[in-house]
């Protein structure tokens, strides 16, 4: 028997969406999904709960036997909110403080996961206004917040760009809006991503958007991305990033399910994998990608909501894998 099956389903389980992050509006959608999971599944006490300042008061009146952690960016994916709960004693699910910290980090996850061999784009963390003198690589390359996910505040820099050569300060961008930014070069080729779940790679899915590159709203507005999962590439290629999504899960402490993202360069086999950053709250929306791996695996969303409480209440999720692996 699964962890999931033999959880009770009388505990009262938050579920903790919303906040103040950029990624605020997505949260709220992962997180009544997670709610409506859970009653369907028959779960008798559920409270939604929109986090606002006063969060820690909140909780304790409220007293959850355990937090679902539907919050996307800052202070739910960054190790903020795990260092209450972990505080307050109370069990959560996904990473924990230190995997959230350094795993929303985009240089910290650099300095943990370069050293063991996973292949990252080089680049180096520049102040914004130092864009406005001169490149601070050759074109094309890429700027992007060091603290964000879901593609928040990402631009490719081209020659062929609208932002000027230097950059102008009036030119709309990441620029603008934080003080410190990574400037990484620019890989050719397609985008990827691949989740993990109980330290076991799903699947890999590319992402072909229909304009531009995968950004915020290409992920979560309908009908601008394709998926096509499982991805059409090499058996090769797909267990090397597979293989590197798992070690940088496994590298980084992540708990639960993570999602790490990919540029391949097609040109260059398996030497052209790159690992971008390992998402440690990956969306649980209609359009994500995390929910959608797990059914490519025979795992549906109610499941899977079960099965990532089950861990936070110390469950093992490997024979789940397994379970599901057996039944295909």
């Amino acid at each position: 028997m699964c962890g999931s099956e033999r959880l009770n389903k009388d505990l009262h389980v938050v579920v903790l969406m919303g906040g103040w992050s950029s990624e605020r509006e997505v949260s709220l959608t992962s997180g009544k999904g997670i709610v409506a999971a859970l009653e369907e599944r028959g779960w008798s006490n559920v409270t939604p709960l929109d986090m606002d300042r006063n969060i820690a008061a909140v909780l304790t009146e409220l007293r959850p036997d355990v937090v679902f952690n539907a919050l996307h960016g800052t202070p739910g994916e960054d190790g903020t909110v795990q260092g209450l709960l972990d505080l307050m004693q109370i069990p959560y699910t996904h990473s924990g403080l230190t995997a959230s910290a350094v795993a929303i980090d985009k240089e910290l996850t650099k300095a943990v996961l370069v050293p063991h061999g996973i292949r990252m784009p080089g680049g180096r963390i520049v102040r914004s206004d130092s864009l406005y003198e001169g490149d601070p690589m050759a074109r094309p390359y890429v700027l992007k917040p060091v603290n964000e996910g879901s593609s928040v505040g990402v631009a490719i820099v081209t020659d062929e760009g609208n932002y000027g050569k230097p950059i102008s300060a009036k030119a709309e961008g990441p620029w603008r809006h934080f003080e410190r930014l990574l400037a990484e070069p620019f890989i050719r080729g397609r985008e990827l991503t691949i989740a993990v779940l109980g330290g076991e790679a799903l699947c890999v899915t590319e992402l072909q958007p229909k304009a531009g590159f995968y950004d915020y709203d290409a992920k979560y507005t309908d009908g601008l991305t394709t998926h096509i999962c499982p991805a059409r590439v090499p058996d090769n290629v797909a267990r090397a990033m597979m293989d590197m999504a798992a070690a940088a899960h496994r590298l980084l402490g992540c708990r639960g399910i993570s999602r790490s993202d990919f540029r391949w360069d097609d040109e260059l086999g398996e030497a052209g994998v790159y690992l971008l950053e390992v998402n440690t709250q990956p969306g649980m929306t209609p359009l994500s990608l995390a929910p959608e791996q797990a059914r490519q695996r025979g795992i549906g969303y109610g499941e899977l909501v079960e099965r990532l409480i089950a861990e936070a209440l110390g469950e093992d999720l490997a024979p789940v894998l397994e379970q599901s692996a057996a039944a295909r």
